[in-house]
């Protein structure tokens, strides 16, 4: 058992997990930059250290600041929550030197999988549909042009390593490849110090479901149903739902097993998701996987009954799952916004600031997650999120007259916030019968 976990995040996943944490009676010491001095995860935690200045580069992603706040504390283990180190294979290394448990998979099985040309290698010789694309790693737009021409126009161009949306885009054809290829080859070396590539199809049109499992070091692999992450802007996730309206019980089933296939190809253990896109006639194919907690694990915990953050917690202590797949019955209908402090009127620029009053709404089938407060000050130096509003209902439209009713009573003043735009998405009539794509947002609003 786990005395003392040390959570190497910030905002509302650390708060989650210290919340966890102490649930299960185990200790905990959050981790701040000089910007987060004042931060909810430093006031609930039982001990706060100083990791460094403001920058991510200098605080949340220094391994040897969070190391030694991890050994001086005497914490057991560490909590990567998701984004920052969460998928670094060389912390995990460092913290198996340093007699730390990571919570989370091993390194080698990170590299396996956070590499999407290395995923996809595995993925296809497990017998788990592709999109067609490379087989090797792809470093210059040369090389790269010379395959697109060979898959077909219109194509992705991909960062191997990170994910978030960074160092992806789409290239229409011979024209505009290498400046899409270099600025995206860009965005990944700056943001994950990683220049492979690759590149597959681009699907048009998709429909973005990912399948929530989770996996113990005893072979045990069950997946907790699907996410619909649809409804994205700028390649990152706006509101998610489960179960999906576009899934037979059929193809749930088929993709379900795909994701349990996936996963025990790598041997994989604790929380993961395994992600697909699926076409309009409804084939699905691998798109990558994420070896970590996901933003929008909240949605699977609504309708399985699953806690996701104890359960990699007591794998990571070397028990086997609390579940069989046949103990999982999934209820009703959930769904989750992610509140932004951002303007989407003009492009969902960051709007960082001092927040004057808040207002968080409650009631049946109602959950919050978030790290804000009355006077607390949204830094401008890490992601915009700075809440999730997610609820809970017999089916979709429940689901949906319940969000809709939440957001209205959310009050956050002070800073700019997507809640209005989140709402005009809730009222859209294609939202609402479902018909939703990855390009639904540029398709039905203009955010320029």
């Amino acid at each position: 058992m786990f005395r003392k976990i040390l959570i190497a995040n910030r905002g509302e996943i650390a708060v989650r997990i210290i919340r966890a944490c102490r649930e299960l009676g185990i200790k905990t010491v959050a981790v701040y930059s000089e910007a987060d001095r004042e931060a909810l995860h430093t006031q609930l935690a039982d001990e706060a250290v100083c990791i460094g200045p403001a920058p991510a580069a200098q605080s949340y992603l220094n391994m040897e600041s969070i190391l030694s706040a991890c050994i001086a504390t005497k914490a057991d283990a560490i909590h990567p929550g998701f984004g920052f180190l969460s998928e670094n294979s060389r912390f995990v290394e460092l913290c198996e030197k340093c007699n730390i448990t990571f919570i989370g998979p091993s390194a080698k099985m990170i590299d396996k999988m956070g590499n999407k040309s290395e995923a996809r290698k595995t993925m296809m010789e497990a017998g788990v549909p592709v999109v067609p694309g490379t087989k090797e790693p792809v470093y210059d737009a040369k090389k790269g042009m010379e395959l697109a021409e060979q898959i077909g126009y219109p194509v992705m161009i991909k960062a191997s390593s990170g994910g978030g949306g960074k160092g992806m885009r789409v290239s229409e054809g011979p024209e505009d490849f290498e400046e899409n290829f270099k600025v995206a080859q860009l965005e990944s070396v700056r943001g994950f110090a990683d220049n492979t590539m690759y590149i597959e199809k681009y699907v048009q049109d998709p429909r973005h479901i990912e399948f929530q499992i989770i996996a113990d070091k005893f072979g045990n692999v069950v997946q907790l149903g699907e996410r619909d992450c649809s409804i994205q802007r700028h390649h990152q996730k706006v509101i998610e739902e489960s179960p999906s309206v576009a899934l037979t019980p059929e193809l749930r089933e088929k993709m379900g097993d795909a994701a349990v296939r996936a996963a025990k190809a790598v041997g994989y253990e604790s929380a993961g998701t395994i992600e697909f896109l699926l076409d309009r006639n409804k084939n699905f194919y691998f798109m990558e996987m994420n070896t970590r907690i996901q933003v929008e694990h909240p949605v699977t915990e609504m309708v399985s009954g699953v806690d996701l953050i104890k359960e990699m917690i007591s794998i990571a202590q070397g028990n086997p799952l609390s579940v069989k797949q046949e103990d999982i019955q999934f209820r009703g209908h959930a769904m989750e916004c992610r509140i932004n402090a951002e303007d989407p009127e003009h492009n969902f620029r960051p709007c960082p600031g001092v927040i004057e009053q808040v207002h968080l709404p409650g009631g049946n089938g109602v959950r919050i997650d978030t790290a804000v407060y009355s006077g607390y000050e949204i830094p401008p130096y890490y992601d915009s999120m700075i809440a999730k509003v997610i609820v809970h209902g017999r089916d979709r439209q429940e689901a949906i007259d319940k969000m809709r009713s939440t957001l209205g009573e959310l009050i956050i003043d002070g800073v700019t916030t997507n809640v209005d735009f989140q709402y005009e998405i809730l009222n859209n009539e294609d939202f609402q019968s479902g018909d939703i794509t990855t390009d639904f947002i540029p398709k039905h609003f203009s955010c320029d």
